[in-house]
């Protein structure tokens, strides 16, 4: 396939980039609309206890951040054309008997279809912009990638409580079955096969070179500190989702809120990095750490403010938990703006040369110790401060609930109400701690890591 382009026609791209875009779009509709519900499916519909959940979608999330690396092996053994239609087919089942069965053994075992699908995408569409771009348009290439991944994240959360409040929270995975099946399709009838004729790394190297990150102590002790800000982050589908919804009712649209992160990354991004480029990597990232702590503390500053809306300059008003939800995660996008390009950067550089491709595969592993670390955490808390109304609710007022499909926070007193989550913005401050933690490890790294690089320059 040839991708020859000149400098006047940059924004040339070969049929397949188009293709393998539209795919990602449909994807990444998929993924978001189902993940901004996960937790809620399995203690609402499943029937998984909150710490139970926490679990269950800690061990889901930390698994797609893992095993891109190893299946990415696979895919150049396979080609990339039929990797795309096993991912978007295991996709469409496992999306598809989702909605079907509830049971719990069943559930697990078709989030662990998903799991495999869903890993398969990053390398599949990644390579495929990296083969039919060159060096003349691929920084537009991704550029216009990143773009469509954020627009489908946007969408399939904005869509999907229609879908919750309308016909029921179990319909969102054929929502999510519909857009994998288009994926397939494209797949299936119009992208062609690209050029697979690279050296690929075996499941050997990819553990080899897991190792070596592991043995890197630079490389994974910030591995560890960034990992404080995306367990943090973590909390916009582990917590919040069950925070809002439990705090103001059914009618609250947490997938809405959810979207003011990709939101503020896309508005900023740009810009902050245009900023912060004559700082180093690590400056950056502790501009972003710093910022984190206040992302927290703003959602737990619900507590006090009063439970009347708050006039919004005349123009609308907004609920107290609503208002402070968008503040604290529109913090969470600036900080993203300061360190996620900026650790990648600095991870590529400690790689030897040669191996820089396989390396950042791994640059994940925050995503994967806090995504362990922050839904597991979220069960045990939100069970603590925040529990679900079903488990307070009388066994008459319970069958109602399951017979009529009534908003069980509708059916607790305002008594029950200040007894059961009073203290639920305690949950918050756990994280401002986590988010502390990690800016205050951050900064001694700095100061360690610069003391030994001037070290080694006099040596």
């Amino acid at each position: 396939m040839s991708t020859d382009t000149t400098s006047k026609t940059t924004w040339k791209f070969a049929r397949e980039f188009w293709y393998a875009n539209v795919m990602e779009l449909f994807e990444r509709a998929a993924y978001y609309g189902f993940f901004i519900v996960l937790t809620l499916y399995l203690t609402d519909i499943v029937g998984f206890t909150d710490m139970e959940t926490g679990i269950v979608a800690g061990i889901f999330f930390a698994g797609i951040y893992f095993l891109p690396p190893f299946v990415g092996a696979l895919v150049d053994k396979i080609g990339f054309k039929n990797g795309l239609i096993v991912a978007f087919s295991l996709l469409t089942i496992g999306y598809t008997l989702l909605g079907l069965f509830h049971a719990k053994l069943l559930v697990i075992l078709f989030l662990i279809i998903l799991l495999i699908g869903a890993s398969f995408i990053k390398p599949l569409i990644t390579g495929t912009v990296a083969k039919v771009t060159n060096e003349v348009n691929r920084a537009r290439g991704y550029s216009l990638f990143y773009w469509v991944v954020n627009i489908g994240a946007f969408s399939g959360k904005t869509f999907v409580p229609y879908i919750r409040q309308g016909i029921g929270l179990s319909y969102v995975n054929y929502f999510s079955a519909a857009m994998s099946l288009c994926g397939l399709l494209f797949a299936i009838f119009l992208f062609k096969q690209v050029d697979n004729t690279s050296e690929s790394k075996s499941l050997r190297d990819v553990g080899n070179s897991l190792v070596k990150i592991f043995t890197t102590p630079r490389l994974i002790i910030l591995t560890l500190i960034v990992a404080g800000f995306w367990t943090i982050q973590h909390q916009l589908y582990a917590t919040m989702p069950k925070y809002v919804i439990r705090l103001l009712g059914e009618s609250a649209r947490p997938e809405w809120l959810a979207n003011v992160n990709p939101l503020v990354v896309v508005i900023f991004v740009v810009f902050v990095t245009q900023w912060m480029r004559k700082k180093t990597a690590v400056t950056s990232m502790m501009f972003g750490m710093l910022l984190m702590p206040f992302s927290a503390l703003a959602m737990a500053f619900t507590q006090g403010i009063g439970t009347g809306n708050i006039d919004i300059f005349g123009f609308f008003s907004l609920h107290p938990v609503t208002l402070m939800m968008i503040i604290g995660i529109s913090i969470q996008g600036l900080a993203e703006c300061f360190i996620s390009p900026r650790f990648l950067e600095y991870f590529s550089l400690q790689a030897p040369k040669g191996e820089e491709g396989v390396y950042l595969g791994f640059s994940h592993l925050h995503s994967f110790f806090s995504a362990l670390i922050g839904f597991f955490m979220s069960g045990f808390l939100l069970d603590a401060y925040c529990p679900d109304p079903k488990t307070l609710l009388s066994a008459d007022l319970l069958e109602r609930v399951n017979l009529e499909g009534i908003d069980p926070v509708s059916l607790l007193t305002e008594a029950q109400k200040v007894t059961y989550y009073g203290d639920a913005h305690i949950i918050w401050y756990y994280f401002v701690a986590i988010g502390l933690t990690a800016a205050i490890a951050l900064f001694i790294f700095r100061i360690v890591t610069q003391r030994n690089d001037a070290k080694k320059a006099l040596a």
